[in-house]
């Protein structure tokens, strides 16, 4: 992200935006393996609007990756979307129907995938504007 349309941007932003397509990159890999591998998926009976959801991210995370690494303003707006329901559809995975007392495997996730929804939702009107300049440019 040196290079080209990132020429522009403070090292800052692009050490964020690059870390953002590491997670949503590293996101589809571990969606596409849950459902190529089961075993590595949940291990809980889930219903099936929530497997249709989490099946879904196979596609969402790596166009939120793409997205962002094309500096495309609806990256950042998909990638809020898809963090924040990945956290939502984790919580109520981890805390509604898995019955297991204490911490979990899943439910440190679940903490993480929300630290990471809080960060780049708060990050965001800090990077838009990186993102519009770019937009702006292409017209």
């Amino acid at each position: 992200m040196s290079a080209g349309r990132w020429r522009d941007t403070p090292l800052a932003v692009r050490l964020v935006v690059s870390v953002a397509v590491l997670v949503f990159a590293y996101g589809g890999v571990v969606h596409v393996v849950q459902l190529l591998m089961p075993q590595f998926g949940p291990q809980l009976d889930l219903p099936g609007w929530l497997t249709v959801y989490f099946v879904s991210l196979t596609l969402w995370d790596p166009l939120a990756a793409l997205l962002l690494a094309a500096r495309r303003v609806e990256g950042l707006a998909l990638g809020c979307v898809v963090l924040a329901t990945d956290a939502a559809a984790n919580w109520y995975a981890n805390y509604v129907l898995d019955v297991a007392d204490g911490v979990t495997p899943g439910r440190i996730g679940q903490a993480v995938i929300t630290a990471l929804a809080v960060a780049l939702v708060a990050l965001t009107p800090w990077l838009a504007p990186w993102f519009i300049r770019s937009m702006t440019r292409r017209h």
